[in-house]
């Protein structure tokens, strides 16, 4: 602002895909930055979305070592990088990731339609690092009890990734009505309609319920994959999600009851098919009458 000149709000900010060039990110590396929190946005007032301020685009370009830094902030690797990273085989890195011990930030499906988890380059370097990591990662033998588990087949790589996944979402939210959606993201729809039993309140919560990460068209086999991933299948974890979404959505309704129709929302259609009013008592014998005389 300088004298009476007022500068439009969008000169003062911008939108992702210009921030990432900005900041010689790629488009997925930005948003990853975004969800770690290493990049703050603010919403967009006139479209919705978000945008990022230029003060904020200053202050990423001053830190030290930019922007191999920042890079490296968000750089992901899959299972064979990974292990060459913590020093441990491609086969005893999948098991630790299976146990939950390293959880993924990504994932993508390939030609086969399998699917293929992102790490972190960071925080296996850091898993690495920690002393009381040594025997997961150098012991000949799994211990005894991380052995059953992955004897009975337990994968907990999506149950992680949803956990991860959820803490984005939030970090993101802008409101309680954005948190309860954020959680119910990760519920079907059976789950959110007991807990939501009124039709008003769970058509606004729908609103602000992300949909997973786009893979594949709509409806296609793998966006199916997809959204099976986001939906959680473990009874602890949807016992869990379920307390916290009826909590956010009772903060929600406090805040800001969901709209309802009100009476003069009623399409003309439905008001035109209403029942006409009765005749008064004193009118029918005479509007009988005449109605006989004209037949």
């Amino acid at each position: 602002m300088s004298g009476d000149t007022i500068t439009p709000p969008h000169r003062l900010s911008c939108a992702p895909s210009r921030a990432a060039r900005e900041l010689g990110l790629k488009r997925g590396e930005f948003e990853l930055a975004v969800h770690l929190g290493h990049i703050r946005t603010v919403p967009d007032e006139g479209g919705g979305g978000r945008r990022i301020t230029r003060s904020e685009l200053d202050r990423m370009r001053a830190a030290d070592g930019f922007p191999e830094s920042l890079r490296g902030r968000v750089r992901v690797v899959g299972t064979t990088e990974g292990a060459a990273l913590m020093d441990v085989s491609a086969g005893r890195f999948t098991r630790l990731a299976r146990l939950g011990l390293v959880t993924p930030v990504r994932f993508y499906l390939n030609r086969y339609r399998a699917v293929v988890w992102l790490y972190l380059a960071d925080d296996l370097r850091q898993f690495a690092a920690d002393e009381k990591n040594g025997p997961l990662l150098n012991a000949r033998r799994m211990p005894d009890g991380l052995r059953g588990m992955l004897d009975a087949g337990v994968d907990l790589r999506p149950r992680t990734w949803r956990a991860r996944h959820l803490t984005f979402l939030v970090r993101l939210a802008g409101d309680p009505w954005e948190r309860a959606g954020a959680l119910a993201a990760f519920l079907d729809p059976v789950h959110i309609a007991e807990i939501v039993p009124d039709p008003y309140e769970r058509s606004h919560l729908n609103r602000f319920r992300p949909g997973p990460p786009a893979h594949g068209a709509p409806g296609s086999p793998a966006a199916h994959i997809a959204e099976n991933l986001m939906t959680a299948d473990d009874p602890d974890e949807i016992a869990l999600l379920r307390a916290h979404l009826s909590e956010a959505l009772g903060e929600a309704c406090e805040q800001r009851p969901a709209p309802r129709p009100t009476a003069n929302a009623v399409p003309s259609a439905v008001r035109q098919a209403s029942p006409p009013p009765e005749e008064p008592e004193s009118a029918r014998g005479l509007l009988g009458w005449l109605r006989r005389r004209g037949t």
